[in-house]
């Protein structure tokens, strides 16, 4: 990165464009969500939304990144706690947990973002399944690390969960949800253990 490219992501305005496009994406949706509402809320002028953003698109991608950044980086910090494979595992679904029943939540962002963009060759829909795999690809490597003899078929289970909790979250009681996937993490690792 140049830069002239560091500074360009560090700027304020740039910063402001990005929170208060998620906040709105996630609020309202993306796609019928206009660039003019966002400037405006942004407080920024047109010229400075597309010297950071050269379309919309752009911003959506810069959404998702952000999301998935920041979901990476509260995992990294999690493994920089724990070597215990099932307790990052626990501490991983207590935070899906706690985002469940955290204010104005409306489900999972990626779900969303994906539901919006159908065609999965789009940039979008591409970088919503780059955090999937991400995702599937650390609760394998969990799963495997714990015992687990049926390591895929355990990582299946754990992101349906995932993503039903996400779902039951914004649609159910959240707390219910949020107890139900704690009850049931520990059942799914032992049963991937062989265990009674």
């Amino acid at each position: 990165m140049t830069s002239s490219q560091a500074s360009a992501t560090a700027s304020p305005a740039r910063a402001r464009l990005l929170e208060t496009a998620s906040r709105i994406f996630y609020a309202d949706g993306i796609r019928h969500v206009a660039v003019d509402r966002i400037i405006t809320e942004a407080q920024v002028t047109r010229a400075t939304f597309y010297r950071y953003f050269p379309s919309k698109e752009d911003l959506v991608l810069a959404h998702v990144d952000q999301r998935d950044q920041q979901i990476r980086s509260v995992v990294a910090q999690a493994f920089r706690s724990s070597a215990d494979p099932e307790a990052l595992l626990i501490m991983m679904m207590a935070g899906i947990g706690a985002e469940i029943c955290g204010p104005g939540f409306r489900g999972c962002p990626f779900i969303n973002a994906a539901a919006e963009y159908h065609d999965p060759e789009h940039p979008v829909r591409r970088a919503v399944q780059a955090h999937r795999t991400w995702f599937r690809q650390t609760v394998l490597n969990l799963v495997t690390a714990a015992g687990c003899t049926d390591s895929e078929h355990t990582t299946s289970v754990l992101v349906l969960l995932r993503d039903g909790a996400m779902a039951g979250g914004d649609l159910d009681d959240p707390a219910m949800v949020r107890e139900h996937l704690m009850r049931t993490v520990p059942a799914v690792l032992a049963d991937g253990r062989g265990s009674e």
